[in-house]
């Protein structure tokens, strides 16, 4: 089922439940869907939805940290809530033991002295369908080449 239609279902449930705060992350999330779609002026696929979704994650997380050097523990909580529940639609993330065998497999691959970056978009291949922390990932490719 497509991402906004789990979105649309979702609503009207939060709606009939009267869980405003869920509700409010929920449209919050389809606005921004919607939004990427009508600027994209091609039709997007379940992939292009993720990082749409992916990148509402980041910006929670960065809120979150701000709130919390500003002292406004309530607001990074709230941030933190919808940044759970955005991270709920997305696949499972990847486990550090994924990315300690995805960056082992990658520089493997990749032969003697292999560089950063391709390390990096050789392991995101080896990743694909989970979600990646960049940080994480290029701290562990780091870490090995080092």
């Amino acid at each position: 089922m497509p991402i906004l239609d789990q979105l649309q279902k979702d609503i009207v449930a939060a709606m009939k439940a009267k869980a405003e705060a869920r509700l409010s992350a929920l449209r919050m999330m389809k606005s921004a869907l919607q939004k990427a779609h009508v600027d994209a002026n091609k039709p997007m696929d379940d992939a292009a939805d993720m990082q749409v979704l992916k990148s509402l994650v980041k910006q929670r997380l960065d809120s979150a940290e701000m709130f919390r050097k500003g002292g406004r523990e309530d607001m990074a909580e709230k941030e933190d809530a919808e940044r759970l529940l955005i991270e709920s639609y997305l696949p499972a993330a990847a486990s550090d033991e994924d990315l300690d065998a995805a960056v082992e497999q990658a520089i493997a691959s990749l032969g003697e002295k292999p560089q950063m970056g391709p390390v990096i978009k050789a392991a995101q291949a080896i990743l694909a369908g989970k979600t990646v922390d960049g940080r994480k990932l290029s701290e562990k490719v780091k870490a090995k080449l080092a």
